[in-house]
């Protein structure tokens, strides 16, 4: 072993030694539906806006680190009341580690089901926490007895629940959730990343819970490429929150096309009213191949399962087409689809029976 491999081994913390990267594959050449991003451009004239919005930048200063112009425009949105506030992250992966820097302390446990969105145990991991996984039912359900019975017995201080699930894209029951808030000592976050697809929302409720906050990202609405997420929920935590925070995290150029998309949230809406649609008729197409069990989803993807999925995997990117490959447990022979195009949709439909063929 080499000098350099031996204090990697010995200062690097063993939990992390044993840990893989998050693996994003490359997609040259191919259409890309492994991600939940939004398929669907701009309109031309909403992209001559946003250019001449960012042409006199000043990208040679820092961002405002509290842009409260771009705050008030998502208070607004989501019509929140006083007391409750807003904070920005680097999409909404730096707020998960956020929260779990902000309760860790020893013995601390963060709690999730599974499965679910993988950077709740990776970033438990990144900073030392206990993780606590609570198998969801065989239909992908929230095991309402399962997860209370967890949270007596390892007591966590932070919950996250993913509303829609990712990646099963169902949404969990609405009173199970308000049960697990109601029993919990810990903070609770509601994940809603897929809030534009889905047809229920926990912000209402924030008032009702002093230990509930909704985070959300506007990934999938169509600024992935802005990384932009935000916590909402009641001063009290977030002025905590606010002291981890880096500063500057939210670049100039993300405030200030977020700040205009936002002027235009009507027009994001109607591209997820589109993928809605466009889901509608992904699932029926999957449902009439044989030999494929799509689940009913609430978000802008599709998990479904075949036989030798892996094998399936490898076929549509022979084919030009990327998905993500699930595996393990009772993902076991599952891969998960983007809602595309109607064009790319019809290339994957294409490719996914020439590969099961």
């Amino acid at each position: 072993m080499s000098q350099a491999a031996s204090l990697v081994n010995n200062l690097i913390r063993p939990e992390i030694l044993a840990l893989t990267a998050y693996h994003v594959p490359d997609c040259t050449g191919m259409i890309k539906l492994d991600a939940m991003e939004n398929p669907y451009l701009l309109p031309q004239w909403l992209k001559d806006e946003i250019a001449a919005t960012v042409a006199d930048a000043r990208i040679n200063l820092y961002p405002d680190p509290n842009p409260a112009l771009l705050k008030e425009k998502i208070r607004q949105l989501l019509a929140l009341p006083d007391g409750m506030g807003v904070l920005l992250g680097n999409g909404s992966d730096e707020l998960i580690q956020l929260l779990a820097m902000a309760v860790n302390k020893p013995g601390a446990a963060l709690l999730s089901v599974e499965p679910s969105f993988v950077m709740y145990k990776m970033i438990a991991t990144f900073v030392g926490m206990r993780y606590v996984g609570v198998p969801l039912g065989d239909d992908f359900s929230l095991d309402l007895t399962a997860t209370l019975a967890a949270i007596r017995s390892e007591q966590p201080e932070l919950i996250f629940l993913a509303y829609p699930n990712n990646p099963t894209g169902n949404l969990f029951s609405a009173s199970d959730i308000r049960q697990i808030i109601a029993a919990s000592t810990g903070l609770v976050v509601v994940d809603e990343a897929y809030y534009a697809f889905a047809c229920d929302s926990f912000v209402p409720h924030l008032t009702c819970y002093p230990n509930l906050l909704v985070m959300r990202t506007f990934s999938k609405l169509g600024m992935a490429g802005l990384r932009l997420g935000f916590l909402a929920g009641s001063s009290l935590w977030l002025d905590q929150l606010e002291k981890l925070r880096l500063p500057y995290n939210v670049g100039v150029l993300p405030q200030l096309v977020a700040q205009k998309l936002l002027d235009h949230h009507d027009v994001l809406l109607g591209q997820a009213d589109q993928i809605r649609k466009d889901r509608a008729a992904l699932y029926q197409q999957l449902s009439a191949i044989a030999g494929v069990q799509v689940y009913p989803s609430e978000a802008n993807f599709l998990l479904f399962r075949v036989a030798n999925a892996p094998l399936v995997f490898a076929g549509l990117k022979q084919r030009g087409v990327l998905i993500k490959c699930l595996s393990g447990g009772q993902l076991t022979d599952c891969l998960r689809v983007t809602v595309g195009t109607p064009a790319e949709n019809e290339r994957f439909i294409a490719a996914l029976q020439e590969s099961l063929s």
